[in-house]
């Protein structure tokens, strides 16, 4: 009797222990297979310490007909007596790559300190070429502008603020009137624009991303941010890392000039040691020490 329950026990155990490994490797290769910035997001949510939270975000609001214009909204919580700045981020990877769902730790972040913040996505190579992606930057802070109340936000108080290509995207939103202007809307309704890691002067191309992306343009000093550095652009807000070897510090540092020569304004911070990745990653709760990207951006926003 009891070699009866003793081997019963031992087959329980040994089924509660295959039935571990099973949910391990399934939890494993689901991790796996989610792009970095998810896995970021994912680390984000279940770090120890104090979680930050905002509304459930409202999520895939189209603002044009192609499938990769969509974008989702982060409110802070609760009510806010006036309506709270607005940030519109754009995600990097080369033009070719990236999701906004994998940006869910950078719209709590700003959120959770005040300030309604939109990840739009964008149409990508190969399919689409210069200028599309910046078509839809411009589409989208049109949407933003004329929806964002909806949500608590002061379309009177809007930023944008891109990663890597996602900054390059912005800065030829900023600074070059053409795009918003077919919107119907003048440049200074952004109040400021944010670069993390951008790409803002680097003719030649010499990645295969950047020439297919840009490349096709018959005049490629129009693909350039830095061409339309003007002394009543928005204010700039560049942030780099003195150890990006992807997107080198140097686009930052001519931008700054250019502006600085203009009369513009601009504000450059170069954070020693950080990297191409590193400068986002810190936004998110786990990597904060890295640098304070998350307090300066939220310091450039509520200083306007």
């Amino acid at each position: 009797m009891l070699q009866a329950v003793g081997g019963q026990t031992l087959r329980m155990i040994k089924y509660f222990l295959l039935s571990l490994l099973v949910i391990i490797l399934a939890v494993g290769g689901w991790f796996w297979m989610k792009t970095d910035p998810q896995k970021l997001d994912f680390v984000d949510r279940v770090a120890p310490g104090t979680a930050e939270h905002s509304k459930a975000p409202t999520v895939a609001i189209a603002y044009g007909d192609d499938a990769r214009q969509k974008l989702d909204v982060y409110v802070p919580e609760g009510k806010a007596g006036t309506a709270y700045p607005v940030l519109v981020f754009y995600h990097g990877g080369a033009w070719r790559d990236g999701e906004r769902d994998g940006y869910g730790f950078l719209g709590r972040a700003f959120a959770a300190r005040g300030i309604v913040t939109v990840i739009a996505d964008y149409r990508k190579t190969p399919k689409h070429r210069f200028p599309a992606f910046v078509e839809d930057a411009a589409s989208s802070v049109a949407w933003v502008h004329a929806n964002i109340s909806k949500y608590q936000g002061d379309p009177e108080k809007l930023f944008i603020m891109g990663h890597s290509a996602g900054a390059h995207i912005i800065m030829m939103t900023a600074l070059d009137k053409q795009w918003l202007a077919v919107k119907g809307l003048e440049p200074s309704i952004i109040k400021g624009a944010i670069g993390l890691a951008g790409g803002y002067d680097f003719l030649p191309l010499t990645t295969d991303s950047s020439k297919i992306a840009l490349g096709g343009w018959p005049d490629l000093t129009e693909t350039q941010p830095i061409t339309y550095a003007r002394a009543d652009a928005p204010p700039l807000l560049l942030l780099t890392g003195d150890a990006d070897t992807v997107v080198k510090p140097r686009n930052s540092t001519s931008l700054q000039a250019k502006m600085d020569n203009l009369g513009g304004k601009s504000e450059l911070k170069i954070y020693a040691g950080i990297d191409h990745a590193d400068i986002v990653m810190a936004i998110s709760r786990p990597y904060r020490s890295k640098a304070p990207v998350l307090a300066d951006v939220t310091d450039f926003i509520k200083a306007k």
